[in-house]
């Protein structure tokens, strides 16, 4: 079995859904091609989260924004956490939701997405910056 792993800063991006797959399939093209695998996408951070979904119509993006917006309000007054303006406790709360992680298999040495998917960096924060992403492969 082979591992490998490498890190991987994405550029400030605005807030919402972005597609991130080409980025990651990049990382994958520096490592020597597997058969059969699995590759993991780690963010570092609390306020931004991965998610797998539609990656042709970018409407969805804005609708995913749109629903989380209405879900997890700003501005609520009973959070307590709110040190760093009012998109700062929300933006948890959706990473918490979403996740930090996705997982994608590989086949015959690339990731085995269906037809319509993407990897999506979700940027929760009005002015998040940069974003550290860990790849992690492993397989035959």
């Amino acid at each position: 079995m082979k591992i490998y792993q490498q890190q991987l800063s994405l550029r400030a991006r605005s807030r919402g859904f972005h597609i991130i797959t080409n980025d990651i399939i990049n990382v994958l093209a520096q490592f020597e091609p597997m058969k059969a695998g699995i590759c993991q996408v780690f963010i570092q951070h609390t306020s931004a989260s991965l998610s797998i979904n539609e990656n042709a119509d970018p409407t969805v993006r804005q609708d995913f924004e749109m629903w989380f917006n209405k879900t997890v309000r700003e501005n609520d007054p009973d959070y307590e956490h709110d040190y760093e303006g009012a998109d700062d406790m929300p933006a948890h709360i959706k990473a918490a939701l979403l996740g930090s992680s996705v997982t994608i298999p590989i086949t015959n040495g690339r990731l085995a997405l269906g037809t319509w998917q993407g990897i999506y960096l979700c940027e929760h924060r009005n002015h998040g910056g940069s974003r550290s992403i860990v790849v992690t492969v492993w397989g035959e």
